[in-house]
């Protein structure tokens, strides 16, 4: 597949609106939600925050870039042919633990380890808890407004949930790439993306409890 780099002025532009990725191993990691009540959805949103937290530090999985989720990332990539991979994991914001991108100076954007917990596609794989296939983001009205399209110029997406055995969603891991995927493939690209998600869950259940 041919890829062709982003124009300079865009990639400047989403560059900017995008965490940096040298800010990736200056934090030490997303803070757990506070305890301060809140009513209606935000208090359901809230609890399942608080629960997420409570198991990822039961079953000791990192909540900051790992080498081991970076692999993950990389090989799901890389079996997809897709320039972008991550697993992510949906705390305070959402935290791509797992990241695979282009090299720093191939023209492509270079995102960095956290985005807003509403952007990007994710937050739809999150309520439906199934893989979400997108082989043209602009296929459909519902998907084709999106700051990850907006900034980074993104046309196609294919994403699973990472679903502990308690029930509890974790986060997610996806492919993202600014080329759209023939429909015939869709069917392929989203077992990957499935087949990821699972070895990722495996490796979180076998991670060491602390």
């Amino acid at each position: 597949m041919t890829q062709h780099p982003s124009d300079p002025y865009r990639t400047l532009q989403a560059a900017r609106s995008l965490p940096r990725r040298d800010m990736r191993d200056t934090t030490r990691g997303p803070v757990p939600p506070s305890a301060t009540a809140v009513d209606g959805p935000q208090a359901g949103q809230a609890s399942e925050l608080t629960q997420r937290y409570e198991l990822l530090a039961r079953l000791g999985v990192p909540t900051t870039a790992s080498e081991d989720f970076d692999e993950l990332a990389r090989d799901m990539a890389e079996k997809a042919g897709f320039l972008y991979g991550f697993v992510n994991l949906f705390l305070t914001q959402q935290t791509f633990v797992g990241l695979h991108q282009p090299p720093v100076n191939s023209g492509f954007v270079i995102v960095g380890r956290t985005m807003g917990r509403d952007h990007g596609w994710c937050p739809e794989v999150m309520a439906r808890k199934k893989a979400l296939p997108l082989h043209d983001v602009h296929a459909s009205p519902r998907f084709s407004s999106n700051e990850v399209v907006d900034a980074v110029g993104i046309r196609s997406y294919f994403g699973a949930p990472l679903i502990h055995g308690s029930g509890t969603v974790l986060g997610t891991v996806c492919v993202i790439d600014p080329e759209t995927r023939p429909l015939s493939e869709a069917r392929r690209l989203r077992d990957i993306v499935i087949t990821a998600g699972a070895q990722v869950m495996d490796h979180i259940v076998r991670a060491p409890a602390r």
